[in-house]
Order: structure tokens, then C-alpha cells, then sequence
């Protein structure tokens, strides 16, 4: 895809847009760490609850659904559709949990929740861990994916690619350290808008030029129907008998797999950026719509432009033997060929977007942890400008090392399956640490171990493949019942935290107080709170409609009129029920 003069004009205008934001902010960002890294806790519900979609939102993000839907048909993304659950958790019963804590980042919640040695190794380890190999991989495979992106789009090579995406993420850092997370969420907003908008547009133009979505339709029929492989493309459930889903395999993805298992962006109540964004919320009412604007945008509002495209990919390019080694890549084809030239510089700078967003957080995310739980902790009495300035500086090098990942992410992209095995089974410890007076310090560390350990054995000695849906469904189960099994016996077998950090957390947080009786005992002045039970009925409801809502619009959008006019009636019929009950419950605490 050739680029003009005009294109370049487009792009240098975005660019100088999200720089323009940085500056404009800086002042703002920079007067303490509480304003560089949750800015000032004052962010309003829809600008928070915006910049978690648009983090979530890389630049390799619809690739990755155009390959799940090429190789499983729509219903391909329960891959990713069954964390609904995981989501819907941190709306209404941590939210406001982690917005009464008042930390800076969820590591610091270790030395507010237990106490003592096994605290401070906790905390030093989770944020060190956190910070630096997880985040780095992390953005590794972004810078990845935007190589990839650009070497397809401009017709370069990946060494060319990857000094421009490098120079991409050196803008990117610069305007992380100039405005800290104010800079971030702004900037979020913008780019968040200018994706979306071309990724419908592309959707739009793909559609007609092939002759209309009930073309399309009869197209993938008729290649279901010439197909060696048993492959319905439409249908928004898997078959349970299919190879890539069965039975067990999709059990262990409704059932267990979104609260029993950790990774970074999806932790059993709530975790990493998305608690950063709760912590940066004005109060605890706009913790909770922005958690739940998040999962209604992240499921309903972005996936139908990509499945789009996707499906039309299928269409032209399933007998291509590139399309079967690398399907991801239909999608940048379908761009190359829909997208009018005029709008090319627009979508480029698009993707920046998506990457730069993503980017942006991963940088003060990770610099957070760094400066709040090491530094500050062996460095206590600095001045705030001093935070701030280390803080930049560690942003900076956050981004150096990132880009030496990339360049040999190559020869270490098995140690993400390794990263992601020591959360295998630990899910339940983060949930019931807030609303289980007994849990401590070690159930933590011992689920951690339990669960790496396990998930080692399982596949370097027993054999389990993770690609496969059938060993990874076994290992889920035999790993959380393993984990859930150890941390319980050292929990009864090792002593309860402090009882003066319990009380203090316990009158600080308030938690429902069902599981704090022998806490509440000692807190005469504490009026206990009973919630489990309304919260409970919001989230079965929350997901509800969000399905709902999320196959109503697919449904209308592949033409099943009926079946989508009654689940978005549905849909509609549970939130003004929903909306109503909100109400009137928080309105009576």
C-alpha cells in the first residue's frame, strides 16, 4: 500500500495531536506520584472506564480475531468471550473494594491486607515480576505485531519495521513521562475514537465491495459446504464435539478458567491496569461504571468490526496456502485492498493508535510498580519531585529494554507460557483475600508455588501440550484442585495476620462481613456490611445482558432480524431492571 504526501500529512498530525495533549497536561501530571501514576484519583467514570477498552485495544488485536475466526468461525471468540464472567467480578464486588484501599498500585495492597517478612517479600517479588518480565514480553509482542502491521502495509522489510515502530514507541514514552497517566487517559480517549471509527469504516467498505452482508453470507455457506473440515463460520456457539472446543475445553472456559487462573489484564478481581484506572476514579460509584462501561464496550462495542472482516478475509483468501499458515494477516490484506486511498494515512495512524495506547500504559504501569513498591520502600523521605523525576527516568528504560525484547523476542517467546503457568490456579486466593479474614501472606506465596510447580510437571513431565484444547482443559483441573488443595493446608497451618492489620483493613475497606465475624467482633464502631447476596443478583444479571446485547447486534448485523430484535429487547428489559436496582441499592448505603 503505497502512502502520498497527504497520508504523511494525516499521520505527523496525529502524532503532534497526542504530543500537543502531553504538554497541555504536563503541569497537571506532574505535581505528585499520585498525579503521574492515578492522576490525582479524580478521573470521571467514561474517561477511565474509556482507556481501559482502549489498552485493552492493541494493534494486533484484530489480527488475532481474524485468525480465531478463520480457523473456528465466529464462535472462535469464547477464546477470549468467556472472561465476560472475570470482568463482570470486578464490577460489583471489587470495584469499590479497590477504590476504598486507596493504594497506588495492587502490589501495595499486599502490606495493607497482611503484614510482616512474608508481606514485604511479597510485595518486593509480585512488583518486580510484574514490572519487568511480564511487562516486558508484553510489549514485545505489541512491538511485534506493529512490525508486522508495518512491514505488510508500506511493503518493507522487518528490520526497517522495526526501526519505526522503535521510533513510534520513543514518541510514546516521551509523551508518558511529559504527563504521566493524565496524558495516558487523554490520549486514550483520542485514540480509542480514531480506531474505532476506522475499523468500522473498513468493515463498511469491505462489506460492499463484496456485494453486501447477504453475499457474504451465502458465501461462507458454500464454502462450509466444499469444505474437508466440519466448519460453521456463523454460529456464535461452538461445537462441542469439534476438535478445537470440546466439551471439557469449554466447561473449563464457563466454569473455572475466569476466576481460578491469573495473567495480566484479566486477574481474578481485578488487577494490574484496570485497577490502576479504578484507583484513579473519583469515588467508588464511578470505580464501578467505569468497570462496567469497560466490559460493555470491550464485548459489544469492538468485537462485530473485526468479525467482519474476518469473515470477508475467509471468503477471499481461504484457499491460499498464506492465509492457512497465517491467517492474522488476512486482515491487513482486506485493508490493503478495501480501504479507499484516501482514508490510508487515517487507518495507519489508527493502528498507531491501537499500539501507542496499549504502549503508554504498559510504561507507567509498569514504572508504577517500580517507584511505589521498590523504591519508595528503601527510599522513603525523597520529595515528590524526586518520584517524579525517577519515575520518567524509569519510564525510559522500561521502553529501552522492551525494544531489546523484541529484537530477540524470537528466541524467548516460550517464556510467556512459562510467565503465564504461575498463575494456573491462584484466581481464588485474589478473590477470597478480601472477604476471608483467615487468608495471609503465605496462602499467597503457596499458591503461587503450588501453581507454577504444578503446571511445570504437567507439561515437562508428564507431557500436557497447552495447543491442545483437550490437555490444557486437564491441566486447568488438575492444577486449581492441586493449588486450592496446598494454599488451604498452609493457610489452616501457618498463623493468622496481625489482628491490628486486619482491623485496620477491615474498617478501611469494608468488606461484606459474612467471612470477617471474628474482625467484626472488634470493631464495635463498625457498621457491618452485607452485600454478597445484591451483588451476586447484579452480576448474574450484567451478564445477561451483555450476551445478550453482544449476539442481538451480531445477530441484526448477519441478518437474523427476529433473533436479534428479541435479545436486544432482552437486553433492554434487564438493564432498565438493572438501572433501577442500582439505584435504589447504593442509594441505601
Amino acid at each position: 500500500m503505497q502512502l502520498n504526501y497527504i497520508d504523511f500529512i494525516v499521520i505527523v498530525l496525529y502524532l503532534f495531536i497526542n504530543i500537543a495533549i502531553g504538554f497541555v497536561l504536563r503541569k497537571k501530571a506532574t505535581q505528585s506520584v499520585d498525579d503521574f501514576f492515578v492522576s490525582g484519583r479524580s478521573v470521571p467514570w467514561w474517561l477511565a472506564g474509556t482507556s481501559m477498552v482502549a489498552t485493552t485495544f492493541a494493534a494486533d488485536t484484530p489480527l488475532v480475531v481474524t485468525g480465531l475466526v478463520a480457523k473456528n468461525g465466529i464462535a472462535g471468540n469464547w477464546i477470549w468471550w468467556s472472561f465476560l464472567f472475570s470482568g463482570i467480578l470486578t464490577v460489583f464486588f471489587f470495584a469499590k473494594l479497590w477504590r476504598r484501599s486507596e493504594v497506588l498500585t495492587d502490589v501495595e495492597f499486599v502490606e495493607l491486607r497482611y503484614s510482616g517478612k512474608a508481606a514485604s517479600f511479597l510485595r518486593y517479588f509480585r512488583a518486580i515480576y510484574l514490572a519487568i518480565p511480564v511487562n516486558l514480553i508484553i510489549m514485545g509482542w505489541v512491538n511485534l505485531a506493529m512490525v508486522k502491521i508495518l512491514s505488510m502495509v508500506l511493503g518493507i522489510g522487518k528490520f526497517e519495521a522495526l526501526i519505526i515502530t522503535f521510533g513510534i514507541m520513543f514518541i510514546t514514552t516521551f509523551i508518558s513521562t511529559l504527563s504521566g497517566l493524565w496524558g495516558v487517559l487523554w490520549t486514550d480517549l483520542f485514540q480509542f475514537a480514531l480506531i474505532m471509527t476506522m475499523v468500522i469504516l473498513l468493515a463498511v467498505f469491505s462489506v460492499n465491495n463484496e456485494g453486501g452482508m447477504q453475499v457474504i453470507v451465502e458465501k461462507l455457506k458454500m464454502i462450509e459446504q466444499n469444505s474437508n473440515y466440519q466448519k460453521d463460520y456463523l454460529s456464535f456457539l461452538p461445537d462441542l464435539n469439534s476438535i478445537w472446543m470440546p466439551f471439557i475445553a469449554f466447561f473449563v472456559y464457563i466454569a473455572i478458567n475466569w476466576w481460578a487462573s491469573w495473567y495480566p489484564g484479566a486477574e481474578p478481581g481485578g488487577g494490574g491496569y484496570i485497577a490502576q484506572r479504578i484507583f484513579s476514579a473519583k469515588n467508588e460509584k464511578h470505580s464501578i461504571l467505569a468497570t462496567l462501561w469497560f466490559n460493555v464496550a470491550h464485548y459489544v462495542l469492538r468485537p462485530w468490526p473485526w468479525i467482519i472482516v474476518a469473515l470477508v478475509a475467509v471468503i477471499r483468501f481461504h484457499s491460499a496456502d498464506w492465509f492457512l499458515k497465517d491467517p492474522e494477516s488476512g486482515y491487513i490484506k482486506v485493508m490493503i485492498q478495501d480501504l479507499p486511498s484516501y482514508f490510508r494515512g487515517v487507518m495507519l495512524a489508527g493502528f498507531l493508535a491501537a499500539y501507542m495506547s496499549t504502549i503508554a500504559t504498559q510504561l507507567n504501569w509498569g514504572a508504577s510498580y517500580i517507584i511505589n513498591d521498590v523504591f519508595k520502600k528503601i527510599y522513603r523521605n525523597k520529595s515528590n519531585k524526586t518520584y517524579v523525576t525517577i519515575s520518567q527516568l524509569v519510564t525510559v528504560l522500561l521502553m529501552i529494554f522492551s525494544c531489546i525484547v523484541t529484537y530477540y523476542l524470537d528466541s524467548i517467546a516460550g517464556a510467556w507460557k512459562l510467565l503465564m503457568s504461575i498463575g494456573a490456579g491462584t484466581g481464588l486466593v485474589y478473590i477470597l483475600r478480601w472477604y476471608w479474614w483467615r487468608i495471609n501472606a503465605w496462602s499467597e506465596i503457596s499458591a503461587m508455588l503450588a501453581a507454577f510447580s504444578s503446571s511445570i510437571l504437567l507439561q515437562f513431565v508428564f507431557g500436557f501440550n497447552e495447543n491442545n484444547p483437550k490437555d490444557f482443559a486437564y491441566m486447568i483441573l488438575i492444577s486449581v484442585t492441586f493449588t486450592t488443595f496446598v494454599w488451604i493446608i498452609v493457610t489452616y497451618l501457618t498463623k493468622p495476620e496481625d489482628e491490628n492489620v486486619l482491623i485496620n483493613f477491615f474498617k478501611k475497606v469494608k468488606p461484606d462481613a459474612t467471612f470477617w465475624k471474628p474482625i467484626l467482633e472488634k470493631c464495635s464502631d463498625v457498621i457491618p456490611n452485607y452485600d454478597i447476596k445484591e451483588n451476586s443478583l447484579f452480576f448474574m444479571l450484567s451478564i445477561i445482558f451483555i450476551y445478550s446485547l453482544l449476539f442481538g447486534v451480531g445477530n441484526i448485523i448477519l441478518l437474523n432480524y427476529f433473533n436479534g430484535v428479541i435479545l436486544i429487547l432482552l437486553a433492554a428489559v434487564i438493564f432498565i431492571f438493572l438501572y433501577r436496582k442500582l439505584i435504589k441499592f447504593y442509594a441505601s448505603n
